[in-house]
C-alpha cells in the first residue's frame, strides 16, 4: 500500500527519505527504520499540514475530558463555555489546567478577575454543554440563552453550575501561551461534590458520567471500565505479572 501526502512523494516516502524492500520481505523508510508490510505508517509533518494540524490532534489525543469553565467579567457578565484540552497540572498544590484556543471571553475574564470555576459534564447535560459553545456576544450570559442554573461559588467570584454535580473552584495560577493557544493554570481552592456521584467516600465515574470529546463533533461517553493494578517491581521481578 503506498500514500500520498502533503510533505511526501507518491510513493509514501518523505522529502529525503527512501522506502526500500529487503531480502526478509520488510521495507525501510528512512535511516535506520524499517517495519514489516503491514505495519507501514503515514508520515505526518506539522510543520507541511499548517491548520490542518489542529483537527489531527483532536482525532488522535483522545477521549478528552472537558473543563465546563465558568467565569465572570468585572462588569458582572457571568461566562460558560467548554474546553477539551484540560487535565490535573499537579496534586502538591492542587492545580488543574485548559488551554484557551484564541483570545475568549473566558480568559479575558480570568486574566480580569484572576478566579474561574471547572464544572464537571456529565451526560445529561451533553446539549448545555454544547450549546454553551456558541460565540455569543461577551455581555450575553451562557447561563440564561442555555438554561443553567447559576450558584454561589464558596471561595470565588463565578458561579458555579447548580446542574453540574462537582464544581472546583480555582484562582488564576499562571498562564503559559504557544502561538494562538494559552494554557492556563488554576489553584484549586474549593471542590463541591454532589453526594449523588459518590459512593463510600469516593467519587465513582459511572455515577459521574463524564462525556468527553474526540475528533470533528463527536463526543463520548465513559464506556466500559476496566481495573488493572499496577504491578511493584519485586512482584514483577517474582514473575508475578
Amino acid at each position: 500500500m503506498t500514500h500520498s501526502w502533503r510533505g511526501h512523494r507518491a510513493d509514501g516516502t518523505r522529502r529525503g527519505h527512501r522506502r526500500r524492500v529487503t531480502s526478509d520481505g520488510s521495507t525501510t523508510v528512512g535511516p535506520g527504520r524499517s517495519a514489516d508490510r503491514a505495519a507501514e505508517r503515514v508520515d505526518l509533518v506539522p510543520a507541511e499540514l499548517g491548520p490542518g494540524i489542529y483537527p489531527l490532534l483532536n482525532s488522535i489525543v483522545l477521549p478528552r475530558p472537558i473543563a465546563w469553565v465558568s467565569t465572570r467579567s468585572h462588569d458582572g457578565h457571568d461566562n460558560v463555555a467548554p474546553h477539551s484540552y484540560f487535565t490535573v497540572a499537579s496534586v502538591a498544590p492542587p492545580v488543574v489546567c485548559f488551554t484557551s484556543v484564541g483570545e475568549k471571553d473566558t480568559l479575558r475574564n480570568i486574566r480580569e478577575t484572576g478566579e474561574f470555576v471547572v464544572n464537571v459534564t456529565s451526560r445529561s447535560l451533553l446539549q448545555q454543554v454544547n450549546g454553551s459553545s456558541t460565540n455569543f456576544p461577551p455581555e450575553r450570559s451562557e447561563f440564561d440563552d442555555v438554561g443553567l442554573t447559576r450558584q454561589p461559588s464558596e471561595l470565588v467570584t463565578p458561579s458555579r453550575v447548580a446542574e453540574s454535580p462537582v464544581a472546583i473552584e480555582c484562582r488564576l495560577a499562571g498562564e503559559r501561551s504557544f502561538g494562538a493557544s494559552t494554557v492556563v493554570f488554576g489553584e484549586v481552592l474549593h471542590i463541591a461534590v454532589s453526594p449523588e456521584v459518590m459512593r463510600d467516600g469516593e467519587v465513582r465515574p459511572e455515577l459521574l458520567d463524564p462525556i468527553a470529546r474526540l475528533g470533528g463533533s463527536l463526543y463520548s461517553a465513559l464506556g466500559d471500565l476496566i481495573e488493572v493494578d499496577r504491578i511493584r517491581f519485586s512482584d514483577w521481578e517474582a514473575g508475578q505479572r
